[in-house]
């Protein structure tokens, strides 16, 4: 009975908010909204020092950086899109689009991303005009409901109505199940336990896929620029990004030197059966789901778990792979600083490699290329199962969107069908409106014969 009426006070809360905050002009609305990334902006070492704290995962210099990217990112590219009544006319058509809100947005945020993904999913409620209820992983909801205070203390300051946004202090399976099912929409980002819940649920739902990005590396490209990229992607947070990087598919005839690249700037490389074995063994114990212990560690925390002695400051370690696809546990995604290596002879070859990774896990989600052939470029977004090619750019900090390419800014990805969900793009605000439309009759319209027709 106390969780039926925990869920539904949360509910009523929000629908009063809701259809106050609906009469707010677009002029409003993107006041508040800017308002609450700039909280995460300003107090991005403060929320990062908590999610390292309580999460005991990821880097804390990494998640300052994330607080102040994401949030100034995507308040960019929100900053000058209406979502608020009349969207636009298209006089050749005689259409006119009208935005409406959706209503109450649940949004499931998952442990190793605690401060942003709320920030993220409470920015693209509330610019359609909605109210948001946040169910936080039970690993972050200290730092979640930290934070949701500071956003209602901001906006609240700016004419906001109370339990705009809300969030489930004591969060479980249970509760967040029921949520699902009460509200008008659901963002589900983290596990693929949670996801298949939240398209259970009965309710339009926007959810993730797993990541597993394969990295190809083609033979026109400057490895000296490359390299440090690929392993700046890899290694960000150590490596709980979803859209980081998963493996090296290098060239066979300039493999050594592309390894020897990577050992400079500070990889521990093995082809050792017996070592890559004894990291398998501690990853994916009894070839079974990645290992929970090692998720956002450190190369020193897995190498010391593994039995194994790597040089201090080592920053990735490179496994050379034992198969390709569902022939290695090793080729599934790595949420840690730890990558598998390939080498291939034809490009065609190189692509081949990652799609049959991404057929063991990962189809959907996302593929890097590090290549200055167009030709190449394109043929690897034509054939791999992706709904993201990050092309020259470190993968897990760019295929969320960033300032130098045009994805849209998320925390986000979707994947697909190929990856169970909905959309093959990144969320954004647009996904959490309603559109209307209002079709004018078009006297002057100029309409072909049946056989301009079937010409």
């Amino acid at each position: 009975m106390e969780t039926k009426v925990c869920i539904d006070k949360l509910i009523n809360n929000a629908k009063i908010a809701q259809e106050e905050y609906s009469k707010f002009s677009q002029e409003k609305v993107d006041s508040i909204v800017r308002e609450i990334a700039k909280v995460v902006y300003d107090r991005a070492e403060e929320l990062a020092k908590m999610a390292v704290e309580e999460t005991r995962m990821g880097v804390y210099e990494n998640k300052v950086s994330k607080n102040k990217g994401k949030s100034k990112t995507i308040w960019n590219n929100l900053k000058t899109k209406k979502s608020i009544g009349i969207l636009e006319e298209d006089k050749n058509t005689g259409i006119i689009k009208v935005a409406k809100p959706k209503g109450v947005i649940a949004a499931v945020t998952p442990c190793t991303n605690p401060i942003v993904t709320p920030m993220c999913n409470a920015m693209f409620a509330l610019k359609g005009g909605n109210a948001i209820i946040v169910a936080p992983h039970p690993r972050a909801k200290k730092c979640n409901k930290y934070v949701v205070d500071l956003f209602n203390e901001a906006i609240k300051k700016l004419g906001a109505p109370e339990n705009l946004i809300q969030t489930i202090e004591e969060p479980s399976i249970d509760l967040t199940s029921e949520l699902m099912g009460k509200v008008d929409v659901v963002i589900a980002t983290g596990g693929m336990g949670m996801v298949k819940s939240a398209y259970s649920s009965g309710k339009p739902a926007y959810g993730v896929g797993a990541g597993n990005v394969q990295c190809i590396i083609d033979r026109d490209i400057d490895i000296s620029e490359a390299v440090p990229k690929i392993i700046t992607g890899r290694t960000f947070d150590n490596g709980i990004i979803c859209s980081g990087e998963q493996s090296i598919i290098a060239p066979k005839e300039s493999y050594n030197e592309i390894i020897e690249e990577f050992e400079k700037n500070g990889a521990y490389y093995t082809e050792n059966p017996e070592t890559i074995e004894k990291f398998a063994s501690v990853m994916f114990p009894e070839n079974g789901p990645i290992n929970g212990k090692i998720v956002g560690q450190s190369t020193q925390f897995i190498a010391d778990l593994a039995g194994v002695k790597i040089p201090e400051n080592t920053k990735v370690i490179i496994l050379k792979a034992r198969g390709n696809g569902r022939e290695d546990v090793l080729c599934k995604e790595k949420m840690c600083p730890v990558m598998i290596s390939f080498e291939y002879d034809t490009f065609e070859d190189a692509v081949k490699l990652a799609q049959n990774d991404l057929n063991f896990e990962g189809k959907g989600h996302s593929c890097a290329i590090h290549s200055n052939n167009k030709e190449h470029i394109e043929y690897a977004g034509k054939h791999l199962t992706v709904s993201r090619l990050v092309v020259n750019q470190p993968s897990s900090t760019s295929a969320g969107g960033s300032l130098y390419n045009g994805f849209a800014p998320t925390t986000t990805l979707g994947c697909g069908s190929w990856g169970n969900n909905s959309i093959s793009e990144n969320l954004d605000y647009k996904h959490l409106i309603n559109v209307s439309r209002i079709g004018f009759f078009n006297s002057d319209a100029k309409i072909p014969s049946d056989d301009e027709i079937w010409a």
